[in-house]
């Protein structure tokens, strides 16, 4: 592995853990498949983020509302 390629993974893995953690605690909270949102939030970004946005957030919030 050359130095950069290890200096991008030091950098990206932080954000990945952190996405794919706020991802599973929220939807547990929501009921949403924690499971599936926090390893699809360790493998990509921010994708995850965005579909969990319109899938689950947008919804429950509509819910909540009316």
């Amino acid at each position: 592995m050359k130095v950069n390629e290890f200096v991008l993974l030091l950098l990206v893995s932080p954000i990945m853990i952190t996405q794919s953690t706020l991802l599973f605690i929220d939807a547990k909270k929501k009921g949403a498949k924690a499971w599936f949102w926090g390893i699809w939030g360790l493998l990509q970004c921010p994708m995850p983020t965005i579909f969990y946005y319109f899938i689950v957030v947008r919804p429950y919030r509509k819910k909540m509302s009316g």
